[in-house]
């Protein structure tokens, strides 16, 4: 379940930020995510998540081709940002 909200969280902020696919956020703005690699490695098996490696730095992205997976994973578990996104 904390698993699952900490995802949720990762996800909501690249969302907010508009890091979609090319659009990237680098790894070192997520160090508050205590078990950041988990969480990452988790959201690249179900494919929402796009690991950019760079020569200097690591980039996460949400993959548009999940985007209606991703809201509702988000808005089922944060619930204070239920009925926001779109």
């Amino acid at each position: 379940m904390l698993f699952e909200i900490e995802q949720a969280k990762i996800m909501l902020k690249l969302l907010r930020k508009g890091n979609w696919d090319n659009s990237y956020d680098r790894k070192e703005h997520f160090k508050r995510f205590d078990n950041l690699s988990g969480l990452i490695k988790e959201l690249q098996k179900k494919n929402w998540i796009i690991l950019h490696k760079k020569p200097k730095f690591e980039a996460y992205s949400l993959n548009t081709k999940c985007k209606e997976e991703i809201i509702n994973f988000i808005e089922e578990n944060i619930s204070e940002v239920k009925g926001t996104i779109r």
